[in-house]
């Protein structure tokens, strides 16, 4: 069939826009032009994932990224103090798959971030020590020794890897691409399965007095989260294992196996908040706690210049 003049004229146009259409519109494009925005956000927990694979390997191997994947750590310091925990097999068989899945969480950051130097991290019995007496408002004797059982091992864990989830609940709404949320959203989603075994697990031995503090598992566990709000000053977003009735889901519970607001909604955290979290500081601005030497990437360091 003989193409009309205006037939040839729409397909020229056609062709036209189809040629610019790449430039304007790609996925691809729009990707590279808004990872870079991405690029903080996505180095940010990298300090976090540092952490947990290094307490993670060490309390269930006795070593940790130096032995298991020394390219990602890119030069950085060995961990102060870390040491194989005396855990069951139980939690060392668990303790142990987290510690793998945070090697892969490590490794698909830096897949898509040229990413940083792992941070100095204090790891020592003694840091953790200084952490649980911060909650309790008193000095324990003996110390707090995360090393020395199962439960002390997964009440340290109770520590960080929670500020880590609210984190990234707080970073997929500021993400531009695409793809930068579908990699924190699937970080997410393993860090919270995480969090919710070690809850689970403690949430058992709740009521359970833990020697010789005469203090109970589910009472560390709201000191800790108490702790945690005090220093972030951002008002109440964490829980501990037993809430006041009127605080547990739909105010008909007080177990509390899951944190959440008043909808079970999880709640978020900025990289300031964890900051002043990690650092045991109140203060983005000083460093110490897990971290002598603060935090890396730029937004760490920025608040340190």
């Amino acid at each position: 069939m003989a193409l009309t003049t205006t037939s040839t004229s729409t397909i020229t146009t056609l062709l036209i826009s189809l040629f610019f259409l790449p430039k304007i519109y790609s996925s691809e494009f729009t990707h590279i032009r808004f990872a870079k925005a991405d690029v903080d956000l996505l180095e940010f927990p990298l300090n976090l994932e540092f952490f947990e694979a290094e307490f993670f390997l060490y309390g269930a191997l006795g070593y940790g990224l130096d032995n298991v994947a020394p390219n990602l750590t890119k030069g950085g310091p060995t961990p102060l103090g870390a040491m194989k925990a005396d855990l069951d097999h139980f939690t060392q068989d668990v303790i142990l798959q987290f510690a793998y899945q945070e090697v892969g969480h490590l490794r698909a950051i830096q897949k898509v971030v040229k990413g940083f130097p792992r941070p100095l991290l204090d790891l020592s019995k003694e840091s953790f020590a200084k952490t649980v007496d911060a909650a309790l408002g008193k000095k324990l004797s003996p110390p707090f020794d995360p090393y020395s059982s199962g439960v002390h091992f997964l009440l340290a864990s109770y520590l960080i890897p929670y500020v880590g989830l609210t984190g990234y609940v707080g970073t997929i709404p500021k993400l531009k691409a695409p793809s930068s949320r579908r990699l924190v959203a699937g970080l997410l989603g393993v860090e919270s399965g995480q969090d919710a075994v070690i809850r689970a697990y403690l949430y058992e031995h709740a009521k359970e007095i833990l020697s010789p503090y005469g203090i109970t598992v589910g009472e560390f566990t709201n000191l800790f989260s108490k702790l945690r709000d005090r220093l972030g000053h951002q008002g109440h977003k964490d829980e501990g294992l037993v809430v006041p009735l009127a605080e547990g889901a739909e105010g008909k519970i007080s177990g509390n196996v899951l944190a959440g607001d008043a909808d079970s909604v999880a709640f978020d955290r900025t990289a300031e908040e964890i900051l002043r979290i990690v650092y045991g500081s109140g203060d983005e601005k000083k460093p110490g706690g897990f971290y002598p030497k603060g935090g890396n990437g730029r937004i760490a360091r920025s608040h340190l210049l």
